[in-house]
């Protein structure tokens, strides 16, 4: 629930900090937090009104909050009409000295966090370096009070290092062997890394062990367009971000856009720039802007998130970025190092990177930031992103992607216009109205491709995403708050800026809309109501909340390109497959995500790989033939890294165990992949491979053909049918658990299909006993029979075309739990 409270605590910081710098001249910084402070009363305001019923109340009354909005917005506006009249203000920034002073202090409040956590050996090593900093740094200090700090620093460090010593160091402690690359760490089986947060998700993982092959899968997916991105673990919390002098990234400068060239000076750290650098000033939507790369999809994957956060008061996106101090907000680091941890391939990963950024000749960055100069969280979630993607050259994505990399929701696409479309426009509204207000789900939007024409005569850009920042509901008018991340350009349509017509006296009350203030204002934020929204549209990008369920479990596998048949039209046999055994009590949602493990720039720009998960109510049995039962939704590839399957289950499950079978499926496999496959529920299940019963060492293939005389056909051709290749399979045990398998694979043109029968046992009543049976219906090119539970003994396999005098080779191919001997007898 929205906390009231604390939004209009953050109002009155705003407002005061706004006065305040007003009242010293500092213009630009003033016009930062008087939107801020017009912004969260904004937020007050909509949640007294929806919230009536409930009879909540603030300290500040309506017709009050309405005035001071207005106050701080058009206050705003003045100052910024001011500032374009006047020369740029110079920007003082810290000399060397007071960099190293500032990285002294650093360095010893690192040594003191280690100290507390009583990581006695790494806060040694700390205070030891900032005693050395301390030393170097004055001999080049003239400034009497610079020199009095480092003295100071220097003093406590020595002092508690000293009592460390004494206390706490073991002296053979200080010999220590090296540890192994964290790439290979992740190899054993003890290294568990983080995934689900189920204390903040309030939800059960427990299957939380993963395999060594699983583990093998993990490591194989930290390799991200040539460079190691590791899973997170618990150690990573203790990451060491303080050195003596700032920290450089070890892998270089990241590959700029082609936009970021053509202005390009030079990189610069924060404190080259800023005079006061901040990590967070204040969080805002409204403040975040794309620049010169192509990465809208991110930009706008980070105003959904901030508005969430802000409004729930729930770190989702802050929560990702080290160092932070002990109330674990993420704080400036003046050495220069940072951490972000981002859901890639499966897992959290760490990614490293220092805070170097594109410059222009003004000192202007050439990459996504705040409109507060002195904040630089949003650059430094922009630099990470792309350090995985390759550069600032980014190919694109789109939201559900990047939001699931930021936050882990689960991602959902919903097309508009698709031919096959179910999309119900009321139905999807209504249920997304509902989710969003209640803080279930972050969406954004996409524009289709336009023409420059229908781009001038919306106000929409092209392929372009859009962040979703509120809907509401008056009367029959539904509208939607979207923001460019450009910061500019408006939609021009129904309930623009622009539209006097629909823009009723109760509309602009209800939202607190000013259309004379709104016109002089162009920050990228905008209504538009649904229809046209629905009309001028391409996709919904939408990512739920795991804390919708209370179940969740993962598997992580690989599927080689040897496995199975290019194309799996015919046989899905050799997809892996998985058995998910629901038990629901009452009526259940269960969720089910396939993830492919990307690993390639140019899989990110051009997908050749398309992906889907098969989903069957057939008791969980391993599924052969695609088409013989339908699955419970239409599966359609997609070239996206996710693919959901969304389940209802019914009154009549229950009653007792549901059996589902889960097929994972490719368009054409050419290459290797890797994925995880996930399945969050609102009830107790499991999710295991299929069972296979047959044992690789006893699996016997066997090259046949038809031809001439052989050619019989099937039954039907009774003068023939019995000149058909014959084989005998001889299982020479006395057990009654015999499971074998049996394939029949000939040229696609031919149906085919395969007859078998007991002419020997040597155990009696075994469950699986038979005396004649046949692989079913011929079909083309490919069949297949299971036969469980049979006892030791003779058979004979007897495979035919369903025509007769239709010559062509084929491969017979035994799998058996047991040694067998497979032969030809005619």
């Amino acid at each position: 629930m929205v906390d009231i409270e604390k939004l209009e605590n953050d109002a009155r910081k705003h407002a005061s900090k706004a006065v305040d710098l007003d009242s010293k001249g500092k213009s630009e910084d003033a016009v930062f937090f008087y939107v801020e402070a017009a912004q969260a009363l904004i937020s007050v305001r909509e949640q007294l009104i929806s919230d009536r019923q409930q009879s909540r109340t603030s300290s500040i009354g309506l017709n009050e909050i309405v005035r001071l909005i207005h106050d701080y917005i058009k206050r705003a506006e003045g100052i910024k009409e001011n500032l374009k009249s006047k020369p740029a203000a110079s920007i003082h920034l810290k000399n060397t000295s007071e960099k190293g002073v500032e990285r002294a202090r650093y360095l010893l409040s690192q040594a003191l966090d280690q100290d507390e956590q009583k990581h006695y050996e790494a806060a040694f090593k700390l205070y030891q370096e900032a005693i050395t900093l301390c030393l170097n740094e004055k001999k080049n200090i003239n400034n009497a009070k610079q020199k009095e700090q480092l003295d100071r620093f220097a003093y406590q460090a020595l002092e508690r290092a000293e009592e460390l010593k004494k206390t706490e160091l073991n002296p053979a402690s200080h010999i220590r062997l090296p540890s192994p690359p964290r790439d290979e760490v992740i190899q054993q089986e003890e290294q568990q890394p983080l995934d689900i947060d189920e204390k903040s998700m309030n939800i059960s993982d427990k299957r939380a062990k993963l395999s060594p092959h699983e583990l093998d899968v993990l490591r194989r997916g930290s390799k991200i367009n040539g460079r190691d991105y590791v899973p997170f673990f618990d150690i990573d919390l203790r990451e060491r971000f303080a050195f003596q002098t700032p920290f450089v990234d070890p892998h270089g400068p990241l590959k700029l856009a082609p936009k970021q060239q053509s202005h390009f000076q030079r990189w610069a750290r924060p404190d080259e720039i800023m005079s006061e650098p901040k990590m967070i000033m204040a969080l805002s939507y409204f403040s975040i802007k794309q620049d010169l790369i192509s990465d809208c999809s991110f930009v706008a994957s980070l105003a959904v998130s901030v508005q969430y956060e802000k409004k729930f008061n729930k770190r989702i996106i802050t929560s990702i970025i080290y160092p932070q101090n002990k109330q674990g907000e993420p704080v400036y680091n003046p050495c220069g190092k940072y951490m972000i941890r981002f859901h890639l391939n499966g897992v959290w990963r760490k990614v490293i990177i220092d805070d170097t950024l594109p410059i222009d000749h003004s000192n202007r960055l050439l990459c996504s930031s705040t409109t507060n100069k002195n904040e630089i969280w949003v650059s430094l979630l922009e630099k990470a992103y792309m350090k995985v993607m390759g550069g600032y050259d980014f190919p694109g994505s789109n939201s559900t992607v990047d939001l699931h990399a930021l936050t882990g929701w689960i991602p959902e696409l919903v097309s508009l216009h698709q031919p096959d479309s179910t999309f119900d426009k009321d139905k999807e509204f209504d249920r997304m109205f509902e989710r969003f207000h209640a803080g279930h789900v972050l969406i954004t939007v996409a524009t289709p491709n336009l023409s420059k024409e229908e781009e001038d005569r919306s106000g929409l850009v092209s392929s372009h995403a859009y962040a979703l920042l509120d809907m509401r509901k008056i009367g029959t008018h539904k509208l939607i708050m979207l923001k460019n991340p450009w910061s500019h350009l408006e939609w021009k349509g129904n309930f623009s800026d622009f539209d006097t017509r629909n823009w009723t006296p109760e509309l602009v009350k209800a939202l607190n809309y000013d259309p004379k203030l709104q016109v002089d204002v162009d920050n990228g934020v905008f209504w538009i109501d649904y229809n046209s929204l629905c009309h001028h549209f391409e996709n919904f990008y939408l990512n739920w909340s795991p804390s919708l369920f209370s179940h969740t479990s993962c598997i992580h596998n690989s599927w080689p390109a040897r496995q199975g048949p290019v194309k799996d039209l015919y046989n899905l046999g050799d997809n892996p497959q998985y058995v998910l055994r629901a038990q629901p009590k009452t009526k259940s949602t269960i969720w089910i995500l396939l993830t492919r493990h990307i690993t390639e720039r140019q899989d990110f720009a051009v997908n050749l790989v398309f992906i889907t998960l098969f989903v069957y109510k057939n008791g969980g049995n391993k599924v052969y033939y695609p088409n013989e039962i339908k699955p419970l939704q239409d599966s359609v590839k997609t070239n996206s890294a996710h693919y959901l399957v969304k389940l209802v289950t019914d009154d009549e499950d229950s009653n007792g165990p549901t059996f589902y079978t889960l097929v994972v499926s490719q368009y054409e496999k050419n290459i290797d992949i890797y994925y995880s496959l996930r399945v969050y529920a609102t009830c107790q299940f499991s999710l295991t491979p299929v069972p296979e019963y047959y044992n690789p060492r006893y699996q016997q293939e066997i090259t046949g053909e038809w031809k001439g005389k052989t050619a019989g056909g099937c039954q039907n051709n009774t003068a023939t049918y019995k000149n058909n290749p014959v084989y005998q399979l001889v299982l020479n045990n006395r057990e009654g658990n015999n499971h074998i398998k049996i394939e029949l694979r000939a040229p696609k043109q031919f149906q085919v299909g395969f007859e078998i029968t007991c002419t020997e046992t040597n155990v009696s009543n075994a469950p699986g006993e038979f005396q004649k049976t046949e692989s079913g219906s011929y079909r083309s090119g490919f069949c297949v029979l299971t036969l469980d539970n049979i006892p030791g003994g003779t058979y004979t396999i007897r495979p035919a075309t369903f025509d007769p005098n239709r010559e062509s080779p084929f491969f017979l191919n035994v799998a058996s739990s047991h040694q067998c001997a497979l032969t030809k007898l005619q």
